[in-house]
């Protein structure tokens, strides 16, 4: 199956809802009624409870309690609601797919995002934006299961679709990857160029005809996320490690924690170096629920 045919099938796309819809047009529009957004997001009581739930989370340290939605905006930042809101919405699109443990491969996206946001404040670069990136980067998979599954079940076989090499196993096999879907998806739901090409980019950062500092920053973002939901063990973490793409962002190995397969260290790192991912992400896990 080609690229086009995966992802021009109606009755197989997922189906975002319309406040989800509304934020995507925000990326694109700097004339947006964040009131109105507000407004839309109060009138679905799941959601906005899920909103509360998230923005009161430990994540984010609010002083007070959050409790409504006009607050959350208000505290959190329009950018950070939509996040929330985007996040969960992926979630909500895939909500069964044959051979893959959805609850896994959510938590590595959230990790992902969390720890790409970490990494791009470090390098003084746009938080928000790597965050998105991070939950949206592997959603292609999900379409690929959904539209090739036994063909995807092969490859399934032959390789875990977290591991670092998944991208050009496809490749390979398929003339495409799950970047290029993903990258396929966010441009059917209108997102603008600058995450599209990201997205399709995040896989192999310095493969790309421009590099992106965002989709890098995902990258690595991901092989963190992914040595702690595979548990993969001390070799294999270190061996995995991709210096280049490091390099490539001006950042060393000093942003590791002295030991990167223990999940939770005696006692707090140093600013410079990256919390655990269960702090980092704390409280944010009411997305994949």
């Amino acid at each position: 199956m080609e690229l086009a045919s995966l992802v021009d099938q109606p009755n197989k796309l997922p189906t975002i809802p319309k406040v989800l819809q509304k934020l995507i047009e925000s990326f694109s529009d700097e004339d947006v009624s964040v009131n109105e957004i507000a407004r839309q997001l109060a009138a679905d009581p799941a959601l906005s409870a899920k909103l509360l739930r998230l923005a009161n989370s430990a994540y984010f340290h609010v002083s007070r309690t959050v409790g409504t939605v006009d607050d959350a905006v208000r505290m959190l930042g329009f950018v950070m609601v939509r996040n929330l809101v985007l996040g969960n919405g992926m979630v909500e699109a895939f909500p069964r797919i044959p051979g893959i443990d959805l609850q896994q491969f959510w938590r590595y996206n959230l990790y992902t995002a969390s720890a790409s946001r970490w990494l791009a404040v470090m390098a003084d670069e746009n938080g928000d934006t790597a965050f998105t990136l991070g939950i949206m980067h592997a959603i292609g998979q999900l379409q690929m299961h959904m539209g090739m599954r036994e063909t995807m079940l092969a490859l399934d076989n032959k390789m875990h679709i977290l591991d670092a090499g998944r991208a050009e196993l496809e490749k390979n096999a398929l003339g495409f990857h799950y970047g290029e879907v993903s990258a396929a998806l966010a441009k059917i739901w209108n997102f603008p160029p600058y995450l599209i090409d990201a997205l399709r980019d995040v896989p192999a950062p310095l493969a790309a005809g421009k590099f992106s500092r965002p989709a890098a920053l995902v990258h690595l973002g991901a092989w963190r996320a992914r040595a702690e939901v595979l548990a993969m063990d001390e070799g294999a973490i270190a061996a995995s490690y991709p210096d280049d793409v490091g390099k490539r962002l001006d950042l060393d190995r000093g942003w590791l924690p002295a030991k990167p397969w223990v999940a939770t260290p005696a006692s707090a790192p140093p600013k410079h170096v990256m919390p655990p991912l269960k702090v980092l992400a704390e409280g944010l896990d009411a997305m994949l629920n």
